[in-house]
C-alpha cells in the first residue's frame, strides 16, 4: 500500500512515520508513506501556496495551483489514488472507515493549513471528505497521522499478532474493549479478577464480553 501525505510541515511528522507501528509496516515493506510538500509544486520564485480570500476576512486561503500540480504529477507517477481531503465538515473517521481503506492500492491525503483551501480544489478533484472530530487543528498533519495508523494497523502483517487488531474496541461496528490486567496479581491491594487466572477460556470469553457490553453501555451510549 502507498500512502502520500501532502504538506507542507512534511518535517512535523516524518519521525513519527519511523517509529512503533508505522515504523514496522514500513520496514516489512507493507506500507509505504511518502511526504509530498506540495511547495515543491509553485512556479512563482517566492514559492507561494497561499492568498489573501476574495470578500475579505482573516488569515490566508491555499491556492489551488500547486495543489492540482502536485496531485497530478503523483497520479501520472503511480497510477490514480483514493483521495481524502482532511477537513472539520468532513464524514467522522472510524474503524469501519479504516478497515474499507485497506483494501486499496494507493491513498492521497491533502493536509490543509492557514483558513482554509481555495474552492475549487473541493469541486474539481474528487475527494473523501474526513474529519477526526469537532475541534480545530493548526493543520491537516496530525488527522493524517491518525488515519494512516489507523488504517497501517489492520494491514496483514504489520502487527505480530493479528488477533490483536481483530478484538480491539470499534472492530467489526463493535463497542468499547474489556479490561486488560498483567502482572502482579495483587498490587496496592487491587487483585486481577480470579476468572482471568482459573484457565477457563470459555468463562474467560464470557466475562470480556459481559465487561465490555457494560462499559460500553456506561462510557458510550450512542454505541450500545
Amino acid at each position: 500500500m502507498l500512502i502520500a501525505l501532502l504538506t507542507l510541515f512534511p518535517e512535523a511528522i516524518e519521525s513519527y512515520l519511523r517509529a512503533s507501528i508505522l515504523g514496522i509496516a514500513g520496514q516489512k515493506g507493507l506500507v509505504d508513506v511518502r511526504l509530498v510538500n506540495f511547495r515543491d509544486f509553485t512556479r512563482d520564485r517566492h514559492r507561494t501556496v497561499d492568498d489573501r480570500p476574495f470578500g475579505g476576512g482573516p488569515g490566508m486561503v491555499l491556492k489551488p495551483e500547486p495543489i492540482f500540480d502536485c496531485v497530478e504529477w503523483l497520479e501520472r507517477e503511480h497510477g490514480s489514488f483514493r483521495r481524502i481531503l482532511l477537513t472539520p465538515d468532513g464524514e467522522p473517521f472510524g474503524q469501519t472507515k479504516a478497515a474499507e481503506l485497506t483494501s486499496e492500492e494507493r491513498i492521497l491525503m491533502l493536509c490543509g493549513r492557514y483558513e482554509g483551501f481555495d474552492e475549487r480544489i473541493r469541486e474539481e478533484l474528487q475527494w473523501d471528505e474526513i474529519s477526526i472530530g469537532d475541534f480545530i487543528l493548526a493543520g491537516g498533519e496530525l488527522p493524517a497521522l491518525a488515519i494512516t495508523e489507523a488504517i497501517a494497523r489492520l494491514v496483514p502483517g504489520v502487527l505480530g499478532d493479528e488477533r490483536s487488531a481483530e478484538l480491539e474496541s470499534f472492530q467489526h461496528g463493535g463497542g468499547l474493549d474489556y479490561p486488560h490486567y498483567t502482572r502482579p496479581r495483587v498490587w496496592r491491594g487491587k487483585r486481577v479478577p480470579e476468572v482471568l487466572l482459573n484457565g477457563d477460556h470459555g468463562a474467560i470469553d464470557a466475562w470480556r464480553a459481559e465487561t465490555s457490553r457494560t462499559r460500553t453501555a456506561e462510557r458510550r451510549p450512542d454505541l450500545s
